[in-house]
């Protein structure tokens, strides 16, 4: 009789206790979409750690950077999506990224810094968003949010 052979551990699939989320308002352009979520997830591991993996290392032996561990999801919406995700959030404490559409008019960190900074957070015109924590949790957040295409 044939048994099906069992799964080796390491092939088993991760599941991971976080989720990394990027809600992107649904009206930017493909260059748009991909820069906001590359400034987004970029600050991530500067304050989780825990999301940074191994370095990589070619059969060369040639070195490459560490990246994210974990899959980065990322959705688009509408702006009241994502100023709804942004709300839900903030009360949840989750780890939170903006990225505003006046960012779009800068050319630097310190004048991008400026710009959030000279809105308060209910005015905030965000166009992305990067949303970290507890999956659950940052599943209610982003609720409303479609998977991008």
């Amino acid at each position: 009789m044939w048994s099906r052979p069992t799964r080796l551990r390491s092939e088993a699939p991760v599941r991971f206790d976080t989720k990394v989320a990027v809600p992107l308002r649904d009206d930017l352009e493909t260059w748009q979409r991909l820069n906001v979520t590359a400034f987004l997830v970029s600050g991530l591991g500067t304050v989780a750690p825990e999301v940074i993996g191994e370095p990589y290392e070619d059969a060369g032996s040639t070195p490459y950077l560490p990246m994210i561990r974990q899959p980065v999801l990322v959705f688009e919406g509408a702006k009241e999506t994502l100023t709804a995700a942004h709300t839900k959030a903030l009360s949840r404490s989750l780890t939170t990224a903006v990225f505003t559409s006046d960012l779009f008019g800068t050319g630097n960190d310190r004048d991008k810094r400026a710009a959030v900074r000279a809105v308060g957070r209910e005015a905030l015109d965000l166009v992305g968003l990067l949303v970290y924590g507890p999956r659950n949790a940052v599943d209610k957040a982003v609720k409303g949010a479609r998977m991008h295409p």
